[in-house]
């Protein structure tokens, strides 16, 4: 297919030159070449309104292999590139992205179905990623440590890693990618990224824009990140591959769990990023103005798509019927539609499995003797083109606090509602499940807000304060407990994920001391 049918002058224009295709499949350029044949493909569609818009080649065991390969290759000449310079070519991939933001966003709304405000947020996220990782590039430092014997120094050190391998969901197609890739490439890895099947041609826009900055300098090897498309097989294929020195995976615990017992029998690293079955309490001494502002956004942002977003609010049993009270108000006011639209604040779920797996939900909290207050149905009329789309109206749902749906993660705009009387039972009810992603209490009162975030509250890797579930930003490590994975990505120090430590003791003096007073002479 030659065109793409919402955006199709916008993507010939982003993706030409080093994306190409051949007998209407897409490629994307591997070892400084053009890409591979596939013997297999497969076919995205877009949430939008079904309209099938690409067919793009399946990379084989062979071809993977291949990739993986020249990565390593590429790695052994990035490794010895001084870090400042590998920060300057993740400023100028900043550059690309930044000319060319509002078409890769529409890339994102195209194949993921985000509103065209948090597909630009979330191209913008990547700018970010790349300011952030430059600055990363010239503090790659360890420590200077005492030494217990005389004339010795001890100090430790970052290197490169090796090849990364980088597995994404659809959701956010650009940024997960961007922080795992933009890390790796300033600590001096090469990539190896598969993407979602979902979000295919948001990938090979990605692997443009590093090509047009690779480009530009002449110490980068082109073949330093690849991209392969394919299923699960792919993903599995990446994980067995004793080349890749540390698999990123982001996705549901299933898959993290299938990861980590792949690469852990060839003793390699992971990182995940997994479920988030996220809570926010709610307190008597809350401001349900700001609360309700930031439980909207978060339940229903992105279709309720986020792995932060809100699945579970806790609410002081003093204030439950208002604070519900001011939702069901709201909830019917919020405009679903077209997400490439402005003022479109819902768009559609990723496809009919989504569909069904919140019908499934919706059926569990009467069958539980819970309570829909609101939506949970398809939106059925006034779609036009857009009728093949799974349009649907958020859900507000009343369940008890046993109920089994609590401990699950519906990825759909289901919001369960129950309560609680004392603030210890509102934190043991919110960490009562098995994942441990995203986080948040409403209060003015500094005490239960500092018992939230305290070793007694929250158990999550992300605890807020009158903010809600989502919308991290890139300075902070994200990440979360349990059975989200126990994984860091983006800021602070997670970095050194994407490097390996060495601890040097250098001996200047004339003696050889042991540690520890250990005598070991035959003089």
């Amino acid at each position: 297919m030659d065109t793409l049918k919402p955006t199709g002058q916008q993507k010939t224009d982003l993706l030409k030159g080093n994306v190409y295709q051949d007998n209407g499949e897409y490629h994307a350029m591997v070892c400084g070449d053009v890409g591979y044949s596939s013997a297999s493909h497969f076919s995205s569609s877009s949430p939008i309104d079904g309209y099938q818009y690409a067919t793009v080649g399946i990379a084989s065991k062979q071809q993977i292999n291949q990739s993986v390969q020249v990565a390593e290759e590429a790695f052994k000449v990035w490794r010895l590139v001084p870090a400042p310079r590998r920060g300057e070519l993740v400023r100028q991939i900043g550059e690309e992205v930044r000319a060319n933001k509002k078409m890769l966003a529409q890339l994102i709304t195209l194949e993921a179905g985000k509103i065209i405000q948090e597909a630009e947020g979330e191209v913008q996220e990547w700018i970010d990623m790349c300011d952030f990782a430059v600055g990363v590039s010239r503090q790659l430092y360890g420590l200077t440590i005492a030494s217990e014997r005389p004339s010795h120094r001890m100090m430790e050190q970052w290197h490169p890693l090796g090849v990364v391998g980088v597995i994404t969901a659809f959701n956010f197609p650009m940024a997960v990618w961007a922080w795992n890739a933009m890390l790796a490439l300033v600590c001096g890895d090469a990539v190896v990224w598969k993407p979602s099947e979902k979000t295919p041609l948001c990938a090979y826009a990605c692997h443009e824009m590093f090509l047009r900055a690779a480009q530009k300098m002449d110490d980068v090897p082109l073949n330093l990140c690849a991209v392969v498309q394919g299923d699960a097989s792919v993903g599995s294929a990446i994980c067995d591959s004793s080349l890749v020195k540390l698999v990123s995976a982001t996705g549901s615990v299933a898959m993290g769990r299938k990861v980590a017992q792949t690469v852990s029998k060839r003793l390699g690293k992971y990182l995940l990023e997994l479920g988030g079955n996220n809570a926010m309490i709610v307190t008597a001494k809350a401001d349900l103005d700001l609360a309700v502002r930031a439980i909207v956004f978060a339940a229903v942002g992105t279709c309720g798509q986020r792995c932060t977003s809100l699945r579970r609010l806790i609410i002081h049993e003093s204030i439950f019927d208002e604070l519900m009270a001011r939702l069901v108000k709201v909830y019917p006011t919020l405009p679903i539609g077209d997400p490439r639209k402005e003022g479109t604040l819902i768009g559609p779920l990723i496809d009919e499995a989504a569909f069904q797996s919140m019908q499934l939900a919706i059926q569990r909290v009467t069958e539980e003797k819970g309570k829909v207050l609101y939506g949970g149905e398809r939106v059925d009329g006034g779609l036009g083109e857009l009728a093949q789309g799974f349009y649907v109206r958020p859900a507000l749902s009343i369940v008890d606090s046993k109920s089994s749906l609590l401990v699950e993660e519906t990825f759909a705009p289901v919001l369960f509602c129950l309560t609680y009387s004392v603030l210890e039972e509102a934190i043991e009810l919110h960490n009562a499940v098995p994942q441990g992603l995203s986080s948040a209490i409403f209060t003015q009162n500094v005490m239960e807000a500092e018992s939230f975030v305290s070793t007694k509250g929250s158990d999550c890797g992300i605890a807020n304060v009158n903010i809600g579930t989502s919308g991290a930003e890139i300075g902070g490590a994200f990440g979360g407990e349990k059975d989200t994975g126990g994984g860091r990505e983006s800021g602070s120090d997670a970095w050194k994920n994407y490097m390996r430590r060495a601890t040097n003791t250098i001996n200047y003096g004339y003696g050889l001391p042991f540690a520890q007073g250990v005598s070991f002479s035959w003089d």
